[in-house]
C-alpha cells in the first residue's frame, strides 16, 4: 500500500466522481502525433481509474466521454472516437466483470451510430448484475440540452393537468433528468489543466467540489486521482451552512 493510500479517511470516500477526460488531443500533438493518437492511449487511464475507484468503495464514476458539441470536431476524428468507442466498451468487458462494475449509458445516445448504441447496451446488459460500482458514460451529452428536455417534460405534463405548478421544486426537476437515479456528483476532476464545467451535469454540481490538474488525461494514473481524493478530504462540504452547523451535524 503506498504512502497516498494509508493516508486515505476511507470513511470520507467520495460516494460518486465525475471526470472530465481533457487533454488527449494536445497530448498526441506535443509528441508528433495525431490526435486519435491521444484518444487510444488515454484508455489505460480509463483502466486505472476505474479500477481505484472500485477498489476505494466509489459507487458512481461517471465519465465525460464525448460532448454534443464534440459532433462538430472533424469527421475522421469522429469517426475514429466512434471506432474507439465501440472497441474500448468490447474490450475493457473483462476489467468491469472482474471488478464487479455495471455499466450505464446517458446523452443523445440516438445520435451515435447503430454499432456504438449496440456494443453499449450489449456490455450494459451483460455486467447489469454488477453491484460492486457503477460506471457512466456521458456520451452525445449535453446538460443544456438535459435540463430543457426536463423543462420540457414539466411544461408538458402541466398543460396536460398531471402536474400542478404549484408542486414543482427542485426534485421536480431532478427526477427529470438523464441522471435521476444518480446521486450528485460530491467531486469532479478536471484534468490538462482546463477550470471550467464545459456543459457538464451544471444542475448536478451545484455543490460538487471542483478539482483541476494539470496533468493531461493519458497521463492520468492511479497517483494522481489519489492526490485530487487527498485535497477532497481537506475540503470542508458546508452545503450553505456554516462550519459549526456542519460539525454539529457530523
Amino acid at each position: 500500500m503506498s504512502g497516498q493510500e494509508e493516508r486515505m479517511d476511507t470513511q470520507r470516500i467520495p460516494a460518486h466522481v465525475a471526470i472530465i477526460m481533457d487533454g488527449n488531443g494536445r497530448w498526441a500533438q506535443q509528441r508528433g502525433q495525431d490526435r486519435i493518437y491521444g484518444h487510444r492511449y488515454a484508455v489505460q487511464a480509463v483502466r486505472e481509474t476505474c479500477e481505484i475507484c472500485a477498489e476505494l468503495g466509489v459507487k458512481y464514476l461517471t465519465l465525460y466521454t464525448f460532448s454534443t458539441e464534440n459532433w462538430s470536431r472533424p469527421a475522421l476524428e469522429v469517426e475514429a472516437l466512434m471506432q474507439l468507442l465501440v472497441e474500448t466498451v468490447e474490450s475493457e468487458l473483462d476489467t468491469l466483470m472482474k471488478n464487479k462494475i455495471a455499466l450505464h449509458s446517458f446523452g443523445d445516445l440516438d445520435l451515435l451510430p447503430a454499432r456504438c448504441r449496440e456494443q453499449l447496451k450489449r456490455t450494459e446488459q451483460l455486467t447489469a448484475d454488477n453491484h460492486q460500482m457503477q460506471l457512466n458514460l456521458a456520451i452525445s451529452y449535453s446538460a443544456r440540452s438535459e435540463i430543457l428536455s426536463a423543462v420540457k417534460k414539466i411544461a408538458e405534463e402541466v398543460k396536460a393537468q398531471e402536474l400542478d405548478p404549484s408542486q414543482i421544486n427542485e426534485a421536480t426537476l431532478t427526477h427529470r433528468l438523464q441522471t435521476a437515479l444518480l446521486p450528485d456528483p460530491d467531486l469532479m476532476i478536471r484534468t490538462s489543466g482546463e477550470q471550467r464545467l464545459s456543459n457538464f451535469l451544471l444542475w448536478q454540481s451545484a455543490y460538487t467540489e471542483l478539482y483541476f490538474t494539470e496533468t493531461c488525461w493519458p497521463d492520468f494514473r492511479k497517483a494522481d486521482f489519489l492526490a485530487a481524493l487527498e485535497e477532497y478530504q481537506q475540503r470542508e462540504r458546508r452545503f450553505g451552512k456554516t462550519s459549526a452547523q456542519t460539525t454539529a451535524h457530523s
